[in-house]
């Protein structure tokens, strides 16, 4: 077709302005496809094919065939939305107008799941093309378009082709299903200093090591897929770096008697490139009843192998399992088989200087967000730390310097090394240092570079705090954490206002959140203009000996209103010194006193704060409104130095395990 009537024939059809195809392609020039720049050209399926469609009449000719990109991780994510239609429908809308229908307008709507909702994403579907095929991801039936259109989708989404090149299976996964996804290792125990960690670690190594017996349970509903990092022996074209689908794994018996699981694998190149002993023609079958031979080979599809257990786990190097989801979306636990069929999510941020508070190495790890985890009933719980990307989608440049293919440095420039820390307390009326300075009930063990970190327990009812946290100190980023449980469980941000004064890492501060509330006619008494001053609550302080001889500033209190900026009062405090000999109990201080300290004049602000240095000894802290009968809530925050080991505990970095997609230009 002449380039003048293909613009009158697609004249009015929908262009993408926030998704131009020019330049949609590249971040940074800074992998292969770079080379192909001047030569792929943009075309729309019909000008593919004579007959374009989403999706074949033969399910199996759906599945995605990788070309040019490097995007294995992404298309093995794909697989699990073929194998049901309701998470298809939930990322590819149904009823949609395809080519040729009435109504078709040369776009299509996707969705696809960030940052704890569903966002709709929509694309025209011109396509990269070259020599006039698809250059990138295609279905192996040529006329079907859907892994393409969605590939684009996901592409508009991350900022650009480009950015599709290297990734995580679990990372996928999350993003087509809205659920959850775990890795684990499929090789030995690590070093040395991994086996010899304690208990809690080695549990960590345990956990690390999923045996697919546990996903007996959730065989049929999960998604597994499996990674190599260095060409394995079964298939030297493999290279390095390179994710592949399990499709399924069956249980036989050969013809001695004996037992062998084998495990059929889906290749995304669109090939089988395996020659292991239960290739088509290997010398495994011999050890099988020919009908059974006859009917696992008959299941192979065209890009799909046979192994056995002992081969996959010597040539494989790490598996990811995404948790399966049900027609109403609820998770089903990979552990148990259990629904968990109630869930709850919040967001929140680590800041530099206020609630960047490091790992348990650091003094400041109680400034990290802090949350209260309610459980109602015994049940199994799932809480998971996602955190967000650093680099922005709308700017183009993001890498320093352009990574290997394979490095470890790919996933460290964009993710923190995160953990997640929980405690059971009594009440929500706690000793922070105390109970932050005791071992945790539950947690993810080591920070890891990963975007996402799942801690799986099993809770009695009460109450629990969770802390996630990044391994350095300063480290700033946003995060989502969600939790899905068998029983019932509430989830809440722990109300402390935020500190009007710079976070300090000298030495340990121990901090305590007292409520109180102003209420007209008994404790709204006003400032000490007025006789009623001493009607105002009052809390009782004591400062230790340990800090005798100490220079500097060894207490910090903040009064935060509880209130809508629209509400505020007129807010200070004061600091009295008890008598000596009188219990603190009484919390009295006789009317002509004068303050030690004062936190004044009296503002309008959401929290007004006072450092100051106090000798050993027994205070009150008076907080009070500038006029009487000024009624409110408010939360009092006193942070006092003391000097002692900060935690028995040394956290550490875990061994990061990067599946990293890589391609090179494939041969015909």
């Amino acid at each position: 077709m002449e380039e003048d009537e293909r613009a009158v024939e697609f004249k009015g059809l929908f262009e993408d302005p926030a998704f131009i195809c020019e330049d949609s392609l590249f971040s940074d020039y800074s992998t292969p496809i770079a080379r192909f720049q001047d030569d792929i050209t943009w075309l729309r399926p019909q000008e593919i094919c004579p007959s374009p469609a989403l999706f074949p009449d033969n399910t199996n000719d759906g599945h995605a065939k990788q070309g040019l990109l490097g995007d294995c991780w992404f298309l093995c994510a794909c697989t699990i939305l073929l194998k049901y239609q309701h998470l298809m429908n939930k990322v590819v809308p149904p009823a949609q107008p395809q080519w040729g229908e009435r109504g078709y307008r040369g776009s299509f709507l996707f969705r696809l799941w960030q940052h704890g909702c569903w966002t709709e994403v929509t694309v025209d579907d011109r396509l990269p093309c070259l020599s006039g095929k698809l250059c990138f991801s295609r279905c192996q039936s040529p006329t079907a378009f859907w892994v393409a259109l969605l590939e684009k989708a996901y592409a508009k989404l991350q900022g650009s082709y480009e950015r599709l090149w290297a990734g995580q299976v679990s990372e996928a996964l999350v993003d087509l299903t809205g659920g959850l996804a775990e890795r684990w290792s499929l090789g030995d125990c690590g070093t040395e200093e991994d086996q010899g960690r304690g208990s809690s670690d080695s549990d960590w190594v345990r956990r690390r090591r999923l045996d697919l017996d546990l996903l007996h349970a959730v065989r049929e509903g999960c998604s597994v897929s499996c990674s190599v990092h260095s060409a394995p022996g079964g298939a030297s074209e493999l290279g390095q770096f390179h994710a592949l689908s399990v499709m399924e794994w069956v249980d036989v018996r050969t013809v001695e008697r004996g037992g062998v699981r084998l495990i059929r694998i889906r290749n995304p190149w669109g090939r089988r490139c395996w020659e292991g002993a239960w290739r088509e023609s290997g010398e495994g079958w011999n050890s099988l009843d020919p009908a059974c031979t006859l009917n696992l080979l008959g299941r192979a599809q065209e890009a799909e192998f046979w192994v056995d257990e002992t081969e996959f786990l010597l040539q494989f190097d790490d598996v990811t399992v995404g948790y399966p989801i049900n027609e109403e979306g609820h998770l089903q636990s990979i552990y148990s088989g259990k629904l968990l069929t109630h869930s709850h999510q919040t967001s929140d941020r680590w800041v530099k200087g206020h609630s960047a508070g490091g790992c348990r190495n650091n003094s400041s790890f109680g400034s990290n967000p802090q949350f209260w985890l309610r459980v109602f009933e015994r049940g199994e719980v799932l809480v998971s730390l996602l955190q967000h990307r650093k680099y922005s989608r709308n700017t183009g440049h993001h890498y320093t310097q352009s990574p290997e293919e394979g490095s470890s440095t790919t996933q460290h420039q964009h993710y923190q090394a995160i953990a997640l820390h929980m405690w059971k307390v009594e009440k929500k009326c706690l000793n922070l240092s105390g109970t932050l300075n005791s071992p945790p009930c539950a947690s993810t063990h080591c920070h890891a570079y990963e975007r996402e970190v799942v801690l799986h327990t099993h809770l009695e009812p009460g109450c629990h705090l969770l802390i996630p946290s990044t391994f350095l100190q300063g480290g700033e980023g946003s995060f989502l954490l969600r939790v899905f449980s068998s029983s019932p469980t509430s989830l809440s941000a722990v109300k402390t206002p935020g500190p009007s004064l710079p976070l300090v890492t000298e030495g340990e501060w121990e901090t305590n959140y007292l409520q109180g509330a102003w209420v007209t006619g008994s404790s709204a008494g006003g400032s000490r203009n007025f006789l009623s001053h001493w009607q105002n609550p009052r809390f009782p302080v004591t400062m230790g000996d340990n800090i005798a001889g100490s220079t500097g500033v060894n207490v910090r209190v903040t009064l935060h209103q509880n209130c809508p900026d629209t509400d505020l009062q007129a807010i200070g405090f004061h600091l009295y010194k008890t008598p000596e000999g009188q219990e603190q109990a009484e919390s009295t201080v006789p009317r002509e006193e004068e303050p030690v300290a004062s936190c004044i004049p009296h503002c309008y602000t959401q929290a007004v704060s006072l450092a100051c240095c106090l000798p050993p000894g027994a205070y009150v802290i008076v907080p009070s409104t500038y006029q009487p009968d000024s009624p409110g809530q408010f939360t009092l925050t006193v942070a006092r130095k003391i000097h002692r080991r900060v935690v028995k505990s040394q956290e550490r970095l875990g061994r990061a395990i990067q599946e990293v997609s890589h391609i090179s230009v494939m041969r015909s």
